[in-house]
């Protein structure tokens, strides 16, 4: 379990979206700080919390951030990127970039933050994943997503001895500004946040935060047919 009030607490990609949000919540549940970092610090407009510039893909970046916010108890990876070409005819380009932001990119901050969070007495890192880090539907972004999964599961075994807990967060569609244009179920941001800082707070492996990322999980144990009906019969 880790204690939210009083933490300090770094949230990658913390200006919109599922990432402002999560902002929001570690200040509800008293956050003594925390940190948004975005490409342009100007975009962070939540009320109290401290701006960063951050690319997730640059080492020297995420360097002077971990400089910069020498503090921190728990990090939440939730930038990432979402190009989601299919695998066989899009450009090795197009591919490489989306793993360096979903994969890399939270590979980098949580190897720069780990022996901080160790030296300040442990604490949490927790990855957001998606319902795609299970379903091969987005291309390259569910690959990425795999891989993102299949990391948070490695250092949530590397860094149990550090004091460091590990959560992978799961959701399907949430209604953000990016996500508009899609006519499917979705959950709100700030349910996806509220439920991400529970599984922090409960020591939990996995935060499933909507019913689709608990449907296709339990889907896992099936016959591949069940999550992709096209390889029935």
């Amino acid at each position: 379990m880790t204690e939210i009030k009083g933490a300090v607490a770094l949230v990658t990609g913390g200006s919109r979206g599922i990432g402002k949000a999560l902002v929001a919540q570690l200040q509800a549940r008293g956050a003594g700080k925390v940190y948004a970092t975005a490409r342009d610090p100007r975009t962070v407009t939540q009320p109290g919390a401290v701006p960063l510039k951050l690319e997730v893909t640059d080492p020297a970046s995420v360097a002077a951030v971990a400089e910069q916010a020498g503090d921190v108890t728990i990090l939440i990876n939730n930038a990432g990127g979402s190009v989601g070409v299919p695998m066989l005819d899009s450009s090795i380009e197009d591919i490489r970039r989306e793993f360096e932001t979903n994969f890399y990119g939270p590979l980098l901050v949580s190897r720069a933050f780990a022996p901080i969070i160790e030296r300040n007495g442990g604490g949490h890192v927790l990855n957001a994943h998606s319902v795609l880090s299970w379903l091969g539907n987005g291309g390259s972004y569910s690959a990425s997503k795999a891989a993102l999964w299949s990391q948070t599961n490695s250092l949530r075994l590397e860094l149990h001895a550090r004091g460091i807990a590990v959560t992978g967060l799961h959701m399907g569609y949430v209604d953000t500004d990016m996500t508009v244009g899609v006519e499917a179920p979705k959950v709100s941001a700030t349910e996806v946040a509220r439920l991400a800082v529970d599984g922090i707070q409960n020591g939990a492996h996995e935060v499933l935060a909507d019913d689709i990322s608990r449907q296709v999980k339990r889907g896992l144990a099936e016959d591949l047919s069940a999550l992709y009906p096209q390889l029935a019969g």
